[in-house]
């Protein structure tokens, strides 16, 4: 049914593989090569859920680590545990369900200041510690505070120390929560709000940061009283607590200890990816998905609508998510190739708009004769889920050069069609088993492409599109 033709589509890239990088890589094709091998993987892919872990109750550590950076760099940093589990960055992802009673418990291991937490959003009531600027603090070496509040509504929102915020949160005491909709006590399954329109296929999380170098060594070297964070420089920045193209790899990567969180964004066309962006650090920074522009439907954790339950009317497209510091925007992203102008899944030209099957021999029309680009003539071959039909079986639009006069992308299947897996001469591509369409999502702000100051890196990630698989 499908004309899958191995021919090479043209892919530069001037970028240089290290290491590091091919250690990614390898670490991806593994990771997608188990995304399309066997049901239970492709029942996982079926519907992500952002990792974390769940309430009502949590036991978080204040402590020091390194995390690791693309340029062979590692970064000392203040961060939080879930209980006696390693210090991480961001801190641990807190999925709760609306109007569950949450605590917080908080141990301070660190020794330079005291730290606190605050929940933006949240009615809470500290109990424990000592008394603090905006809250109840917990005292260097051990100390301990404890936090209640109930999770009255749903959306995305962001904890941090409320305790020297300019330099806590620079140095990694900053995290995700998830509140979760229910009805009559029970949770609504798949849906950011108490309302259809926020209904998703995937969820993904894109908590943005950003570092300054500088900082964090003079604090790992006690040199706390030369801290100027008025001054502070970003060289770099973060998304979910990795620089690219370390976002990446897998969720719980063995080379990233301290960074358990990938930012890889997996769909298939037609899918509704749910986008929880929170600026998380000091600066403001505009999150550019390619491929197809997101519906904002939610800022700061407040369904945009303009009467009670008439759902998101108020939300807006976008090329470009803004994400300001202490904001969280929930937007909806989805691709299906419309208009593209040309069939995705190679569909040959010469396979469909054919004489009806049943009614070449006499026969009434069968199942398969569908006008599925509407001019008048009957095709012989369906559909792939939510293509476009007004493209169906419309050829490539350019010819492109012999293999001996192109440049190979790592990404690249041998195939430019979805789904497709074709040849590739030797030593070349390889990273992309699924055949699927891989592209950039990254900062518009392009100085965040680097990991001080070495391109490419930074603020980036990429998203794959991958075609629906066969039907059982």
């Amino acid at each position: 049914m499908r004309n899958l033709k191995p021919t090479v589509i043209i892919e530069r890239t001037t970028v240089k593989t290290t290491p590091r990088i091919n250690q990614v890589l390898a670490g991806l094709a593994l990771t997608l090569g188990l995304a399309i091998a066997g049901p239970q993987a492709q029942a996982a892919h079926a519907h992500h859920v952002i990792p974390g872990i769940v309430g009502p109750t949590f036991n978080l550590r204040a402590k020091a680590g390194h995390l690791s950076t693309p340029d062979g760099h590692n970064l000392y940093f203040w961060g939080f545990a879930n209980g006696a589990g390693p210090v991480q960055y961001p801190g641990p992802t807190l999925i709760v369900n609306q109007g569950q009673t949450i605590t917080v418990n908080l141990v301070n291991d660190l020794t330079e200041l005291p730290v606190s937490i605050v929940f933006p959003g949240q009615r809470v009531t500290p109990s424990g510690g000592s008394p603090g600027l905006l809250t109840r603090e917990a005292v260097p070496g051990g100390g301990t505070a404890s936090y209640t509040f109930i999770a009255s509504r749903p959306g995305t929102f962001m904890y941090h120390s409320g305790t020297r915020p300019d330099l806590a949160v620079e140095m990694g005491l900053v995290g995700a929560l998830i509140v979760r909709p229910t009805t009559g006590g029970v949770p609504i399954a798949n849906q950011a709000y108490a309302h259809p329109d926020s209904a998703y296929d995937h969820e993904y999380l894109y908590l943005l940061t950003e570092m300054d170098e500088s900082i964090h060594t003079l604090v790992e070297q006690g040199r706390m009283s030369e801290v100027n964070t008025a001054k502070r420089f970003p060289v770099y920045w973060f998304i979910n607590g990795r620089c690219g193209p370390d976002t990446v790899a897998a969720d719980n990567a063995v080379y990233l200890p301290t960074q358990p969180y990938s930012a890889l964004t997996i769909f298939s066309p037609g899918d509704k990816v749910l986008m929880r962006v929170i600026g998380a650090g000091q600066d403001s920074h505009p999150l550019h998905h390619h491929g197809n522009n997101a519906l904002i439907i939610a800022r700061n954790a407040s369904l945009l609508q303009s009467t009670t339950a008439s759902g998101a009317d108020l939300g807006y497209s976008v090329f470009t998510i803004p994400a300001h510091p202490g904001e969280t925007t929930d937007a909806l992203f989805s691709w299906t190739g419309e208009k593209l102008g040309w069939d995705v899944y190679g569909h040959a030209p010469d396979d469909v708009d054919n004489a009806p099957l049943g009614w070449s021999t006499g026969g009434a029309k069968g199942a398969e004769d569908i006008d599925h680009d509407n001019d008048g003539v009957y095709d012989t071959i369906p559909l792939e889920p939510h293509e476009y039909a007004a493209d169906h079986g419309k050829p490539f639009p350019v010819k492109l050069p012999g293999d001996q006069d192109l440049t190979f992308g790592m990404f690249y299947s041998g195939s430019p069609f979805l789904g497709g897996v074709g040849s590739l001469p030797p030593g070349e591509g390889g990273f992309n088993p699924s055949g699927g369409f891989m592209y950039m999502w990254h900062s518009h702000n392009e100085r965040e492409l680097i990991n001080n100051n070495i391109f490419p890196g930074g603020m980036l990630t990429m998203a794959l599109v991958e075609a629906h698989p066969p039907a059982p």
